[in-house]
């Protein structure tokens, strides 16, 4: 019962919010920017914040401290399908982020993740893909934080994927911080493959800033691999394994 209402109040927040999506277009195609932000991150925040309830989620996040002004890069592991709204809400602000490109063909979240200033990434043209990473270097110029999941997919709970160099390139290349995020629990809202909603616990645990300014080319190298070492040694703490 808990995964149909889920489901519904899905599609029926997104229909109920129309009037407002015209709003921030609206207010878009005026330049009014820093408006136009404001009520997406709210709209959007809010709209995540409840997907969240719904499906049962206890969450507990420590870390927000390590957030630092200006933009960012958060770099997180990827558990399961509520990561997404699980960074829009338990971050500094609901922030861009770089997601897969299939979810552009699902009506209305495509248009809310656009007015986000979201970025669609094609894994498969690597053409795309350093478009997609321009365009979020760009972001990052324009004051934007910007989420990213390097290892590209879910990977269930189980040991963490590679980290992609682009992704973490996207930082070193505008001299922001990147600030890991360790995501544990997610996947147990909804397994990969799983179309199934339970309730359980989610721990975030934000880690402190590392710098990228300055970086010798050998470090930026290691750079993917020191951020994954990073945050899978926390999970592992916060599994007590």
């Amino acid at each position: 019962m808990r995964t149909i209402i889920w489901f519904l109040y899905f599609w029926l927040y997104l229909i109920a919010v129309l009037p407002e999506y015209r709003k921030v277009k609206k207010l878009e195609q005026e330049g009014r920017i820093a408006e136009h932000d404001e009520r997406v991150r709210r709209a959007v925040g809010r709209w995540a914040n409840s997907l969240l309830r719904l499906a049962g989620a206890k969450i507990t996040t420590e870390g927000k401290e390590n957030i630092p002004q200006g933009p960012v890069v958060f770099v997180g592991n990827h558990q399961g399908y509520f990561d997404i709204p699980l960074m829009i809400t338990q971050l500094d602000k609901p922030n861009p982020l770089i997601a897969k490109k299939e979810i552009q063909k699902i009506p209305m979240i495509r248009s809310w993740m656009e007015q986000l200033r979201c970025i669609f990434l094609d894994r498969e043209d690597p053409r795309q893909s350093m478009d997609s990473l321009k365009q979020a270097q760009e972001l990052l110029k324009q004051g934007y934080s910007v989420v990213i999941f390097p290892e590209g997919t879910r990977n269930n709970g189980k040991e963490l994927g590679e980290f992609k160099a682009g992704a973490i390139r996207i930082a070193t290349r505008t001299g922001v911080p990147i600030v890991p995020v360790c995501i544990e629990g997610s996947c147990r809202l909804m397994g990969k493959g799983s179309l199934w909603i339970h309730p359980a616990k989610v721990t975030i645990k934000i880690l402190p800033a590392v710098q990228t300014e300055g970086l010798s080319r050998e470090q930026i190298k290691a750079l993917p691999e020191q951020l994954r070492e990073q945050i899978d040694t926390q999970l592992r703490i916060m599994r007590n394994e």
